[in-house]
């Protein structure tokens, strides 16, 4: 019999929540992904590529084209200059980014702190490496950062600690002020940071994301994980990149080369290309997911779910205490799928163990407005 590295996990609620609403036919805001395509030129980028015989093996940091149109995004964005060359690898999705960074950095024995309720492939990877996730609930119900429970959870031990803003599930953001109580928290300390930014360019209402590649302190001592497909609306492409100091990049590429080499060269030429000649995408997609998350919360109005609108990513939170609070968010996420025809994801999933009375679902409003307003409307019966 095999003894399971990673005896704990199983088929993941985003699987089965998608699997769920395809038998039933219900509309799926459970899985993070849009429904609609990436840029008309972006997909026609990669044909072209193609065609032109660019389907070999491409560097194992990513084609030079695309790291340098990363650089001057980050310019941009953050006002940090990046040596393409020693600073930025692509990766096959942020999730590999994650994962080569904490086998990268975390040894036996290790303490890796992280945020619940938190992304499901954290814990894994760090498991992977030989260390112990130790879990520090968020603050309800802003999920802000509880700064006296970060402290004592703070060991000898204490070798990484894994950020995520904006923050999925909850779409709440870390503020500069809070990455300086941060870096005063750990100085002293040698302590790494993963920080987890794909949904960086998705940040609402006027605010401004907090980049920890616009911190000088922290960035010394950070991976910093972002997502083409998240930003550019190809979340199938699985392409992402890791930014982080050269002695860092250095560890994370000797792991990067032996879990996937490189990525998909076609995809990282099309990306290059799309991003030289529309530098302005990344500073639309504000306004362009603002305008969705309103839509929805506009419709859900007429719900009895209870909600404050999200800060950032393409999720929504919604209470649904009114509703049925005889249920967990578990059973109530099965039962609006099959009874209501609209899949969603229980939040309680992403934590190690749960506030006693959750009662809370997360919604994807990376969707066109037909879909959402026939969801909202489906959610308005309830």
């Amino acid at each position: 019999m095999i003894q399971s590295k990673l005896p704990n996990v199983g088929t993941t609620i985003f699987t089965t929540m998608s699997q769920l609403a395809a038998q039933t036919g219900a509309i799926n805001l459970s899985q993070g992904f849009p429904d609609f395509d990436g840029p008309q030129a972006l997909r026609e980028a990669v044909g072209r590529h193609v065609m032109a015989g660019h389907n070999q093996y491409a560097p194992m940091t990513g084609l030079p084209a695309l790291r340098e149109q990363v650089a001057q995004k980050i310019a941009r964005s953050y006002g940090r200059q990046v040596d393409m060359d020693s600073e930025i690898t692509i990766t096959p999705g942020a999730t590999e980014a994650i994962f080569c960074a904490v086998q990268a950095l975390v040894r036996p024995g290790d303490e890796v702190i992280v945020f619940d309720p938190c992304y499901d492939s954290y814990e894994p990877s760090v498991e992977l490496a030989g260390g112990r996730c130790v879990h520090v609930p968020l603050a309800l119900p802003d999920f802000s950062i509880d700064w006296q429970r970060l402290a004592d959870a703070l060991s000898p031990r204490t070798r990484l600690i894994i950020l995520n803003s904006p923050h999925n599930p909850s779409g709440a953001l870390i503020s500069r002020s809070e990455l300086d109580q941060l870096a005063r928290l750990i100085r002293g300390f040698d302590i790494y940071l993963i920080s987890d930014e794909v949904y960086e360019h998705l940040v609402y209402d006027g605010v401004q994301h907090a980049s920890v590649l616009a911190h000088e302190e922290l960035y010394a001592r950070a991976c910093v994980v972002s997502s083409f497909g998240k930003t550019y609306h190809v979340t199938g492409w699985k392409t992402g990149y890791v930014v982080a100091p050269p002695a860092l990049s250095m560890e994370l590429r000797k792991v990067h080369q032996f879990v996937t080499f490189c990525g998909v060269t076609p995809l990282q030429g099309a990306l290059a290309d799309y991003m030289a000649a529309h530098p302005g995408h990344v500073d639309e997609l504000p306004a362009f997911y603002q305008a969705k998350r309103d839509l929805f919360c506009d419709l859900l109005k007429g719900s009895r779910f209870t909600f404050s609108r999200s800060p950032g990513t393409y999720f929504q939170l919604a209470d649904y205490s009114a509703i049925r609070a005889d249920l967990d968010d578990v059973e109530m996420s099965l039962w609006l799928t099959r009874e209501h025809g609209v899949a969603t994801i229980p939040v309680s999933v992403f934590y190690q163990t749960p506030p006693a009375g959750l009662r809370l679902v997360r919604f994807c409003f990376a969707k066109r407005e037909e879909t959402l307003r026939q969801a909202a409307e489906k959610l308005c019966r309830v």
